[in-house]
């Protein structure tokens, strides 16, 4: 008895069809809002206490500081499709998926300075600023 012998199908994914390949969506499972450039010991307090919230975090790049939070689109569906695609907001619609998290998540390796939690950037601010700890101390 002869048996079919199934072979993979080679396909190339390009920026085309990539969305179609993507299971995990991950693109819709976080939001990023650039920030004004923290100089000053007020700005990365500020940015402190935006990091200090859950799921949020903070990096830096060539395009700039970013606020990055994770968190689901509301529209996502279980199967990793949008629920209100075709009246989508224009910011999903240029969307760009090249270096999209196809390949896979976005990493401390993709940024020139990456803080994943309040203690990664009090450190910053530390070696930053020698004199943090003092910052809020009353004066006498």
């Amino acid at each position: 008895m002869n048996k079919a012998i199934t072979l993979p199908i080679k396909v190339e994914i390009t920026p085309e069809n990539k969305c179609g390949f993507c299971t995990n969506s991950t693109c819709c499972t976080y939001l990023t809002q650039h920030l004004d450039t923290p100089r000053s010991m007020e700005d990365f307090d500020t940015l402190l206490w935006q990091v200090a919230h859950h799921n949020t975090q903070a990096y830096k790049d060539e395009d700039g500081w970013f606020l990055l939070v994770n968190n689901r689109c509301g529209h996502l569906q279980d199967d990793g499709r949008c629920a209100i695609y075709e009246t989508r907001p224009r910011i999903c619609r240029e969307h760009s998926n090249d270096g999209c998290e196809f390949e896979g998540p976005a990493g401390a390796e993709d940024f020139d300075l990456y803080f994943p939690d309040y203690a990664s950037l009090l450190r910053y601010c530390r070696k930053k600023f020698r004199n943090w700890d003092r910052r809020l101390k009353k004066k006498a």
